[in-house]
C-alpha cells in the first residue's frame, strides 16, 4: 500500500488530487461503460525522519521530452535544476530558493531545516526527442527520473521499466491535477464537428501521447470515424508545439493537443482566439506523472516528493504547460488510462 508522507502543505495538495481523482475516474470510465473503485490512505508522519551523510553522492539523471526549441528548453530547465540541487544538496538556503523565481517559497524555513543533509551531488537533465527514447533510457538504466505522459508511463511499465509515479503538476487554469485534450482548427475553417474531419488532414503528437493521440482516438471510435481510412493525411508532429505549428502553417486542417498547451501557445501571438478555435475537448485526464526509479533509495524518493510538493510559486513546468505546483500520485490514479488503452488495443506487449 502506498504511503503518503504528510505535513500540512503536502496533505492539502494530496487531498486536492484525491477529490479530483473521483471525477476523473467517473467521467473517463463512462466512455467504456465500466466501473472502477480505488482506495487511498494517508498517514500523518514526518516527510523525512533523518538523512544520513553519504559518500560518493550520485548525480540524479532526469529525462524530459523536447517540447520547445533546444535553447528554450534549456532556459526552462535551469531554474528547476538549481532548485532541485539546492533541495537535495548539503545546505538549503531558503532565501536563495525564493530568489530563483523572484518570489517567496511555499515552505517555512523550519520545514526546510528538517531535511538538511546532502543526498545527491547534482541534477542532470537529459532531453529526448520523443517518449520512445525516454522509455528506452529508462529500460537501459540511463535515467533515475523522467517526465512522462499517462500513456507513456503505462507503456514504460508494460515494457519492464521499474518506475513508479512520484508527483504530477496541478493545472494552473483548473486548479486541479487534471487536464483536457482538445482538437483545434482555424477560426474560419468549415470544419464544425468531428465528423467534418473526414477527408481532412490532421496532426497528432505521437502514438504515446495521451492528449495528443489516445483521447482523440477514443472519441473517433465512438463516433464511427475510422482512423486508418477517414483522414486524407495523418501527421505525427512529435510534440504539442509542432502539432500546433502544423496548423498555423496550413500543413494540416486540425491539430490534436491539450487545453493548457493551447492557452500557453496563444501568448506567443501565432495562434490566438482570433485566428483559431477549439473544435472538441475531452473529459478530464489525470495529469502527466513525473516517474522515479524504484532503485533509488527511500530517502531520496521522499526528498524528491518534498522538493516538488513544496516548490516555490512561479516555478515553470518544463514541459511547456502552465502549472500551479505539484501533488502526489499513485499507480492507481492512471487505471482509467489503462482501460482506454485496452479499449483501443494499444497495449503492444504483455503486462509484466
Amino acid at each position: 500500500m502506498h504511503k503518503c508522507l504528510v505535513v500540512p502543505w503536502l496533505f492539502t495538495r494530496y487531498r486536492l488530487f484525491s477529490k479530483s481523482r473521483v471525477l476523473i475516474v467517473a467521467i473517463i470510465m463512462a466512455l467504456l461503460s465500466t466501473g472502477c473503485t480505488e482506495k487511498a490512505s494517508q498517514k500523518n508522519q514526518p516527510v523525512v525522519d533523518s538523512v544520513s551523510s553519504q559518500q560518493n553522492l550520485p548525480t540524479l539523471r532526469i529525462g524530459v521530452l523536447l517540447t520547445q526549441s533546444q535553447t528554450e528548453q534549456e532556459r526552462m530547465i535551469k531554474p528547476l535544476k538549481e532548485y532541485l540541487e539546492q533541495s537535495l544538496g548539503q545546505k538549503v538556503d531558503t532565501e536563495s530558493q525564493s530568489k530563483i523565481m523572484g518570489g517567496q517559497g511555499r515552505h517555512k524555513k523550519s520545514d526546510i531545516e528538517k531535511v538538511q543533509g546532502a543526498i545527491a551531488s547534482s541534477v542532470d537533465f537529459q532531453i529526448a526527442k520523443d517518449y520512445e527514447q525516454i522509455i528506452d533510457w529508462l529500460l537501459q538504466d540511463k535515467l533515475d527520473m523522467a517526465y512522462l505522459g499517462p500513456m507513456s508511463y503505462l507503456e514504460a511499465v508494460d515494457r519492464g521499466a521499474k518506475v513508479e509515479p512520484l508527483v504530477a503538476p496541478i493545472d494552473k487554469h483548473t486548479g486541479q491535477p487534471w487536464y483536457r485534450a482538445c482538437i483545434i482548427v482555424k477560426k474560419d475553417s468549415l470544419i464544425k464537428t468531428l465528423k467534418d474531419l473526414k477527408g481532412k488532414r490532421i496532426a497528432f503528437v505521437d502514438k504515446l501521447s495521451t492528449s495528443g493521440y489516445l483521447m482523440p482516438l477514443v472519441t473517433f471510435k465512438k463516433l464511427g470515424i475510422d482512423y486508418d481510412r477517414d483522414f486524407a493525411q495523418v501527421l505525427y508532429a512529435g510534440s504539442h508545439g509542432n502539432s500546433m505549428t502544423a496548423l498555423e502553417d496550413g500543413i494540416v486542417d486540425a491539430a490534436a493537443t491539450n487545453i493548457s498547451s493551447y492557452l500557453k501557445r496563444q501568448k506567443s501571438g501565432n495562434l490566438t482566439s482570433q485566428n483559431s478555435r477549439i473544435l472538441w475537448e475531452s473529459a478530464p485526464i489525470p495529469n502527466s506523472p513525473i516517474v522515479v526509479s524504484k532503485k533509488l533509495s527511500p530517502e531520496l524518493i521522499q526528498r524528491l516528493k518534498q522538493a516538488f510538493v513544496s516548490s516555490p510559486e512561479g516555478l515553470e513546468d518544463i514541459l511547456g504547460t502552465e502549472s500551479a505546483g505539484y501533488t502526489l500520485v499513485t499507480p492507481s490514479d492512471y487505471a482509467p488510462i489503462e482501460q482506454l488503452r485496452k479499449y483501443l488495443n494499444l497495449i503492444s506487449v504483455p503486462v509484466k
